[in-house]
């Protein structure tokens, strides 16, 4: 899964806008008198450093490999490594810029399929579209050839009138207690924004349909826009004056590039983490599944899903290369904890164990009656397991065995598909706008230069 920049002028919108801005910063820092090549120095000095701890830990590597050197003992920020640690780790006020990362899995109950699930996944049904592979779907270089496939799917997928879950409004309730640095997502369902999810708290991965851009000239298109075309049913094709390019929303498909903010706030936010929480993805997709081991090596680790997916424990010359992997029952586990169940159920533990349960309970069933009261002659959609009042979760499960099977302290499976990531796997050519919002009819295209428009 190549993030090579096969979309030329996609790469180049992305990155023009921010050289001219660095470009623009560098100038005025020189004429202010010199600051430039004092920062550039500090930006040595510190690469020089980062290098050298490198090599410093993949030499100890070698001597634990070896037997040479006993691997160092870090200590647990936990009292317990379990689910009551993790509960009491936030009572206690330690969890102070938790960052949550989330897949298909939370977006499943309210009638969203995710992509891999055997049989209910959208991958194992597309047989129909007569693709040369499933992923093909979302290929950039078999859409520009033949993107009739990709507006029939989309069809299907499009944003409708769905309710956010019972993981969507606890995520929002970190936020308004003023615990959540940032939500990394791979959805494109746009929940977490009608979940009320600051926008700048949210990051997209893989993108949305609320723009979308020409992929000849990048003249951009709103959603509305798009869906009247798509919906018709027709290929949305650029009015811009002399192009006829196709109009792709602006998700993410393989051979594109992340978006700029995605990188920005992944190199920024995870070293100020001290709680990481991933919920209902499979962790399959790269380099969404690279930012586990992005945290500080004592920061705990909850992974909430129906099945434990995640990458093993390496050893330590693997583990300064790709990162440590997930330990949660090896003998020396100091902070990785995996819940197994429903992301709705995990979420609602947390809650009741953090005496927030019947507020989370309120805040579902409010925002719901808003939703259906702002859509009275449409049909909402929600599955029953999206209703958090329909059963009581469990508050205190134990730390659940890693193998897919329920066991004595595994909190009990919902029916629910099994979850795996749901969004196209692949890097966005153009930076998709960050603030959601209701969209015009149309906005005018603009002719672009290789830039999208923030």
């Amino acid at each position: 899964m190549s993030s090579g920049n096969q979309d030329a002028k996609g790469a180049e919108g992305g990155d023009n806008s921010n050289d001219k801005k660095e470009e623009g910063s560098s100038n005025s820092q020189g004429a202010a008198g010199g600051d430039n090549s004092d920062s550039k120095a500090g930006e040595n000095q510190n690469t020089e450093k980062k290098e050298e701890e490198k090599k410093s830990a993949l030499f100890d590597a070698f001597a634990v490999s070896l037997g040479l050197k006993d691997e160092p003992k870090i200590e647990s920020l936990l009292d317990t490594v379990d689910f009551n640690g993790i509960v009491k780790y936030i009572k206690d006020g330690k969890a102070k810029n938790i960052i949550t990362m989330a897949g298909a899995g939370i977006s499943t109950s309210a009638g969203i399929p995710d992509f891999r699930s055997p049989e209910t996944g959208l991958y194992d049904n597309l047989q129909k579209y007569n693709l040369p592979e499933p992923t093909a779907v979302f290929s950039i270089d078999y859409f520009k050839e033949n993107p009739e496939p990709f507006f029939m799917l989309a069809r299907e997928l499009w944003p409708g009138v769905f309710k956010p879950t019972t993981c969507h409004y606890f995520i929002r309730m970190l936020q308004e207690k003023g615990l959540l640095l940032r939500h990394f997502t791979q959805n494109i369902d746009t929940l977490e924004s009608v979940a009320g999810l600051d926008p700048e708290v949210c990051v997209e991965a893989h993108g949305h349909f609320r723009t979308g851009h020409c992929i000849q000239c990048r003249a951009e298109y709103t959603q509305d826009w798009m869906k009247e075309r798509i919906m018709k049913p027709s290929i949305p094709k650029c009015e811009a004056e002399e192009c006829e390019g196709v109009v792709k929303p602006d998700i993410v498909f393989f051979g594109e590039n992340l978006p700029f903010r995605f990188l920005k706030c992944m190199s920024e936010d995870f070293g100020k983490c001290d709680l990481l929480i991933i919920m209902g993805t499979s962790l399959l997709v790269q380099p969404f599944a690279s930012l586990v081991n992005r945290t500080q090596e004592n920061v705990p680790r909850m992974y909430i899903n129906l099945e434990n997916s995640c990458p093993p424990k390496l050893d330590p010359i693997m583990t300064v290369i790709f990162g440590s992997g997930f330990d949660f029952d090896g003998e020396n586990n100091y902070r990785d904890i995996f819940w197994q169940g429903t992301c709705d159920d995990g979420c609602m533990a947390l809650a009741e164990a953090l005496g927030w349960g019947e507020e989370l309970k309120t805040l579902v069933t409010t925002e719901h009656a808003k939703i259906d009261a702002a859509n009275p002659d449409k049909c909402t959609t929600s599955a029953k397991k999206a209703d958090c009042t329909s059963k009581e979760a469990d508050a205190t499960p134990k730390k659940a065995d890693t193998t897919p099977k329920k066991t004595e302290n595994t909190p009990k499976k919902s029916e629910t598909p099994k979850t795996s990531d749901k969004t196209p796997p692949k890097p966005e050519a153009a930076t998709p706008k960050a603030t959601p919002g209701s969209q015009s009819k149309k906005t005018p295209p603009k002719k672009g230069n290789g830039n999208s428009t923030k």
